[in-house]
């Protein structure tokens, strides 16, 4: 059959404009430099995706505006992550960005907080309520986390039953290590939190980029099938960084055989269908 796929992770910049401090020119030199909207529609038609999410790099709010423009003038893109002060009016905010060139794409919001020195930022009494606030506007929120932070993360789900949460990248776990085990006890336990979906993505970076194979990531994937189920899913390149570990299709071939043996209702959940319903994407 031919499979349909939406990726619901996939960034773009263009550094004059936003700064990408987090970028190690010694050991990123693959993606040390701008990947704009164009390059992204390019890498679509490329990959025979059906169209993407983009998510939001930088905790600025001009960065937001200049996703939900570049989303409005290229069709690839279909909805934008973006962000917004949690700390702050969030619903005085996200009027303000539906109000811009683009508006209309937003879809979900994001803070990266791995790069907060406050190890629990999300459990901050501010924070949980702008994401109260935000779950109250319909948006859902991707989480970026450490896999250690897992548990912080099912505390949240639990305390805010209301909001939709995103797991991204399966949580981080630590492929490249000597052990998983933690990562699945943690993963299966914010599982049982319905409010909580998933991104197969990012994972070939959390592997040996230049030696990660797909019987490395199976466990990996199986678990979060297992735990989650495919209706809780959803494909994801994170590309550009895909392009630290060999690219977009050495990715995207990877992830149709870990999921190759899936029912045809399985694989359009978690190669579109969750992606459509909780961006609620047109």
């Amino acid at each position: 059959m031919t499979r349909h796929l939406i990726d619901s992770h996939l960034h773009i910049w263009e550094r004059a404009r936003n700064p990408q401090n987090w970028i190690d020119p010694a050991t990123m030199s693959a993606i040390d430099r701008d990947f704009g909207p164009e390059a992204a529609a390019g890498e679509m038609s490329t990959r025979d995706i059906d169209g993407c999410v983009v998510i939001q790099c930088v905790n600025t709010f001009s960065e937001t505006l200049d996703l939900l423009a570049a989303a409005s003038s290229v069709g690839a893109i279909l909805g934008v992550v973006g962000w917004v002060d949690l700390q702050a009016d969030v619903l005085a905010q996200l009027d303000s960005l539906r109000a811009a060139p683009g508006g209309q794409h937003l879809v979900g919001v994001r803070h990266v907080t791995t790069m907060e020195a406050d190890e629990s930022w999300l459990s901050r009494a501010d924070v949980v309520r702008g994401l109260t606030s935000l779950a109250s506007a319909g948006l859902s929120f991707d989480v970026v986390v450490e896999p250690w932070q897992l548990p912080l993360v099912k505390t949240l789900a639990q305390s805010i039953e209301s909001a939709t949460f995103v797991l991204d990248h399966l949580g981080n776990p630590p492929i490249a290590s000597s052990s998983l085990a933690r990562w699945s006890a943690d993963l299966a336990a914010l599982a049982t939190c319905e409010n909580v979906l998933a991104k197969v993505s990012g994972l070939i970076t959390k592997d040996d980029w230049d030696h990660w194979t797909v019987d490395r990531l199976r466990p990996v994937v199986d678990h979060a099938l297992e735990t989650f189920g495919p209706g809780r899913l959803m494909f994801g390149s994170d590309w550009p960084l895909a392009e630290l570990a060999g690219g977009y299709g050495p990715w995207k071939n990877a992830y149709l055989q870990l999921t190759d043996s899936l029912t045809s209702v399985e694989k359009a959940s978690i190669d579109a269908e969750s992606a459509r319903g909780v961006y609620r994407l047109r």
